[in-house]
């Protein structure tokens, strides 16, 4: 079947000059850095340390940071803090990525239908989004979390169905602007189906607005997560998760502060290096910027 190549500056975002725009924007390049070494430390790391994250060390309890193997110390269980650390990590950067696809999907899906139809439909869904974005995300996650029970799978899926809507408004007022340019317009003529028109010629075209918003989710993924956790409704101990680290942390903030600031600093590690990648992305994504 023919595909009409859209005269858009979107649909070429792979080429040279839009990693060059990226490559100058020194604060993504550490941001992806951090967030490759962080990746790999998670994945690798607890393959690499001496104890795993449920080996307890009853003599070892509370002992700070560059304790003999314990690098990081240890929590009052005696449990290696390092090796729980990046347990963690593994499950929170998880979480956060596969709730950002899901939202995602959700979102550009939405958006798509409802900018391209238009009309009742269009409005209908339009409607569907402003009343999820009348509750506060954070109540409603919360809401969720309680009713449920507490799993990876099921904290990411509460965090897809109440992170969508922002990628829903994005998408749908790309493909607005877009449903009446010439490329659609031969597309009608030559006799495709609106959903070839829609998902093969128009969503191409709004691709950059779409790893924007999805960049920046999760970081946003991260945080609700780490959120929910710490107030004892996301992921569960014995499994650790940022969230739950520094739930159980906050009552030693005297006596053993590191046991909240290393995962603290973790989660702002992750949430800062996404957020640097998702302003490089829109300054490079960004066609106004073709003059640079």
């Amino acid at each position: 079947m023919t595909t009409i190549a859209a005269p858009s500056d979107r649909s070429r975002w792979w080429q040279s000059r839009t990693v060059r725009r990226f490559v100058r924007h020194r604060l993504a390049l550490v941001g992806i850095f951090m967030i490759t070494m962080l990746v790999l430390a998670c994945i690798v790391g607890p393959w690499l340390l001496p104890y795993d994250s449920l080996y307890v060390d009853l003599r070892a309890r509370f002992a700070p940071p560059f304790t003999g193997h314990h690098y990081l110390g240890t929590d009052p269980l005696g449990r290696d803090q390092t090796a729980r650390l990046l347990e963690a990590g593994r499950i929170s950067l998880l979480v956060g990525f596969a709730a950002m696809v899901l939202s995602t999907i959700i979102g550009t899906a939405v958006g798509v239908i409802a900018g391209y139809r238009g009309g009742r439909l269009g409005a209908a869904l339009m409607r569907m989004v402003d009343a999820f974005l009348a509750f506060p995300s954070i109540f409603l996650m919360l809401a969720l979390a309680a009713l449920l029970k507490p799993s990876p799978t099921m904290i990411t899926v509460i965090i897809a169905v109440t992170s969508w809507m922002e990628v829903a408004r994005i998408v749908e007022a790309e493909v607005r602007s877009l449903r009446e340019r010439e490329f659609v317009q031969a597309g009608r003529m030559l006799g495709l189906s609106g959903g070839h028109i829609m998902f093969r010629e128009i969503l191409p075209n709004v691709m950059g607005p779409i790893i924007v918003a999805a960049t920046l989710t999760v970081a946003r993924a991260i945080l609700l997560e780490a959120y929910v956790s710490f107030l004892g409704y996301g992921i569960q101990p014995p499994l650790p998760s940022w969230g739950n680290m520094l739930n159980g942390a906050q009552q030693y903030l005297a006596s053993a502060p590191w046991l909240a600031i290393v995962p603290g600093i973790m989660i702002t590690m992750a949430v800062t290096s996404f957020n640097f990648i998702g302003d490089g992305l829109r300054d490079a994504l960004d066609v106004r910027n073709d003059h640079m």
